[in-house]
């Protein structure tokens, strides 16, 4: 008449499991600055989700998230030093947001980049004292 034993605090203790935290990248594959992030990341064992903006264009809603953490404007997000922004004439033009991001949507590298994602946390470009804060809090 063997019971199996019931269960109690002491055998249904369960491991200490770490799980890896995700970030989420949204940059270029050829980008010096997206490269770093994903660097960063990597050295601290992020799990990471890179989304390449020349394969995988970002949607609305995820841009329109980012230019609220930069003033609201998608303008804000724009590398107004960059060589396609200039080429593009962006500075001369007054485009609707609509079109500005059709504009972003078929030339990314016009963005000030990377865009970081973790969790509700939001970075615009190379931001490492940003993020060792986020690793901090």
């Amino acid at each position: 008449m063997n019971q199996a034993p019931k269960p109690n605090s002491k055998t249904n203790v369960k491991p200490n499991i770490k799980v890896p935290l995700e970030v989420q990248i949204f940059g270029l594959k050829k980008s010096d600055s997206t490269r770093k992030a994903e660097r960063f990341f990597k050295e601290r064992r992020f799990k990471i989700h890179m989304v390449d903006l020349l394969e995988r264009p970002i949607a609305k809603g995820e841009i329109t998230r980012f230019a609220q953490k930069a003033g609201g404007q998608l303008r804000s997000l724009l590398e107004t030093s960059g060589k396609t922004y200039q080429s593009l004439g962006l500075e001369h033009l007054i485009l609707s947001e609509e079109r500005l991001l059709e504009q972003i949507q078929n030339h990314p590298d016009i963005l000030i980049l990377p865009l970081v994602r973790f969790g509700k946390n939001l970075s615009i470009g190379e931001a490492q004292e940003i993020w060792k804060g986020w690793l901090e809090g």
